[in-house]
This record gives structure tokens, C-alpha cells and sequence, in this order.
């Protein structure tokens, strides 16, 4: 007797359809098309009666009703959990999307303006004795970079000590006061720490001072408590396993900090710091005190007053000229040049917190 054995019978290829119990991928998208179709469909009879199409309100109509579908289908088909992860998931994303649109809208509008401006005189050349069309920011794109390094300098080293403390060695009423004083600081305006630097050296001075390590050292006021809120959260977030498996080694504690503490949290202090690099580096009110404004270069901080780039915005556009396009012109392209400047320190700082990653020396 010859036993055969019989080969395994592939399954059939199910189809996912609505009687399932669940819906199929295309579902939600089919249901959003259709949102789209009776929303136009109605903003389309209105606009022929001759008020316009109404293209925020077809968007605004469209997504409300997907909602409403959305959450009646599958309420239907899969039960009133899967129904509610659908709406809140629908929700999330029409919130997202409502987000994206002012920036997306700020940056084409700054793009399309800010490029006119640009030339290579505008980054080889001043605004030292040009009235009208001409000149340049150079000396306010090098004020911005060295005050803003400057206030770095200062705050970065300031906030992170600041932070190590708390988290590693901060206990009783000196901790608990330095985090009320953090947090206070968190919401003190900018204008504010200006008035507070020009007052502290016009008393040592005299009145009418300017200088730019003024403006550093009041951004550095501003950026000192982003510095240690971050820092705080992305230290807090290291798991205590490491830092006692680096005890029972015999590894001081110090030490311990400084090779398995900071390492693990590098990223996320790294991103933390940009934050608060991009927080004050579009500060005016502050710089306009403390700094104050000029159209020649200054390459001292210690000396003189300094340009930066947004003050120099605000002046462009306040005290136009003639032609006042020039001015205007002059004033996108500046704005355009600092978001660049923000784009590229962000860029920086994930590649230094890409290459100090823990994984990155194993």
C-alpha cells in the first residue's frame, strides 16, 4: 500500500468587503471624494448666483462632512470603537493640515517676495551711506550670527550645568527655587529682558548705551530657560539602569554624567538648544534697546552698536524711502535670509546629534 501525499491546498484570496466587519483600504479615501464632490457641488450653485466660489468653505464643508460619514459608516460596518479611532484619526489630521497652512502660506509668501531682493551685493555690501536702491545686509547677517553666538556662548554652558543639577544632584528648597525661577523666567517677554540688560548697564555706563554684546546677553536671558527645560526632560528621560549599572563598575558620578548620561541624551539636548537658538534669533524688541541699529559694519561686540537682521526687517519696512520697492524688496529678502539661517542651524544640529548618537560609537 503506497501512500500519496497530497499537496497543501493554497487558500482562496479573500476579498475584503464591507459585510467583513471591516472596511477596505479604499473606504475612507472613496468617502473623502465624495465629501469633496457634494461640498464643491453645493459651493458651486452658490457661486453661480454670483458670490464667488468659496474655496476655504468648500474645504472647511467637505471635511466636516467626511467626519460625519466617516463616523456613520464605520460605526455601521465595524462597531462604535473602530468608528471613534476613525473620527479622532480624521480629526487629528484636519487639525494638522489647518496647522501646515499658515506656515506653508508665510513661507511661499516669503519665497516669492524675499527673492527679488537677493543679490550678491545684498551679501557683499552694507547700507552705509546708500539711500534708495543699493547696498546690502552684510552687516546685519554677521550682527545676527555673532550675537546669537555670543548669546549661546553664554547660555548654553549656563542652562545645561543648570539642568545636570537638578536632575542628578538637586534635592530640597535650593532645587525647588531654581525651578520656580525657571519657570517664571519661561514667561517673561522679550522686551522685558532688553529692558532689563539696557537698564543694568546704562546704571554702570551711563544712559544711551548700545552695544551688542547687550543684545547677547539679553538673548541669552531669553534662552537660558528653553535650555534648561529641554535639557531637564531629555535627562529625566535616561533610564536609571545605566546609571547604576556605571556604579556597581565603580565609576564616579561625575564621570558617570559626563560619558553615559550625556551621550544617551545628546539628541535630544541638541534639539532642545536649536529650539531655543531659533526662539530668540527673530527677536526685535530686545535687540532694538540693547543693541540698537546701524547701517555700517561692526564686527565688535564689545564696541559700538550692532545690526541685526531683524531689526534691520523692521527698519527696511518702517523708514521707506524712494523708492520705497527698494525698501520693501530689501526687507523680504532679509526675512527670507534668516529663515534660511534657521533652516541651516536646524540641518547642523541633526547632523551633531546624528553623529554623537550612543549608536554611532558602538
Amino acid at each position: 500500500m503506497t501512500l500519496t501525499a497530497t499537496p497543501p491546498v493554497a487558500p482562496a484570496p479573500t476579498t475584503m468587503r464591507i459585510t467583513s466587519g471591516h472596511l477596505p483600504s479604499w473606504a475612507p479615501w472613496a468617502i473623502l471624494g465624495l465629501s469633496l464632490v457634494v461640498s464643491g457641488a453645493v459651493f458651486g450653485v452658490v457661486a453661480i448666483s454670483g458670490d464667488g466660489f468659496n474655496f476655504a468653505g468648500w474645504l472647511i464643508v467637505a471635511a466636516l462632512l467626511y467626519i460625519a460619514l466617516i463616523a456613520v459608516i464605520s460605526s455601521v460596518v465595524e462597531g462604535r470603537r473602530k468608528a471613534t479611532d476613525r473620527v479622532v484619526t480624521g480629526l487629528v489630521t484636519g487639525a494638522f493640515l489647518l496647522a501646515m497652512v499658515p506656515l506653508v502660506s508665510v513661507s511661499i509668501t516669503v519665497i516669492e517676495n524675499g527673492i527679488k531682493g537677493l543679490s550678491a551685493e545684498f551679501f557683499t555690501n552694507s547700507m552705509r551711506n546708500v539711500v534708495g536702491e543699493g547696498g546690502g545686509a552684510l552687516h546685519a547677517i554677521m550682527g545676527t550670527v555673532e550675537i546669537t553666538l555670543a548669546a549661546a556662548v553664554i547660555s548654553i554652558p549656563i542652562g545645561l550645568l543648570t539642568a545636570i543639577y537638578l536632575v542628578e544632584y538637586g534635592r530640597g528648597r535650593l532645587a525647588r527655587g531654581i525651578t520656580f525661577l525657571v519657570d517664571v523666567m519661561t514667561g517673561i517677554p522679550s522686551i522685558v529682558a532688553g529692558l532689563f540688560i539696557y537698564a543694568l548697564f546704562a546704571l554702570i555706563m551711563g544712559p544711551g548705551i548700545r552695544l551688542g554684546i547687550m543684545g547677547a546677553l539679553a538673548l541669552a536671558v531669553l534662552m537660558v530657560p528653553v535650555v534648561v527645560r529641554s535639557s531637564e526632560e531629555m535627562l529625566r528621560l535616561v533610564p536609571n539602569e545605566l546609571r547604576e549599572a556605571s556604579y556597581a563598575l565603580g565609576v564616579p558620578k561625575w564621570l558617570t554624567i559626563l560619558k553615559v548620561v550625556l551621550p544617551t541624551s545628546i539628541a535630544g539636548i541638541v534639539t532642545g538648544i536649536m529650539l531655543a537658538i531659533a526662539r530668540v534669533i527673530g527677536e526685535t524688541a530686545p535687540l532694538l534697546i540693547t543693541a540698537g541699529f546701524t547701517a555700517s559694519m561692526n564686527y565688535n561686540l564689545f564696541e559700538g552698536r550692532m545690526m541685526t537682521l531683524p531689526v534691520f526687517v523692521y527698519t527696511q519696512y518702517m523708514n521707506q524711502g524712494i523708492p520705497p520697492e527698494a525698501y520693501v524688496n530689501r526687507a523680504w529678502a532679509a526675512a527670507l535670509v534668516l529663515i534660511l539661517i534657521v533652516m541651516a542651524l536646524n540641518l547642523i544640529a541633526r547632523l551633531i546629534a546624528k553623529f554623537f548618537a550612543p549608536a554611532k560609537g558602538r
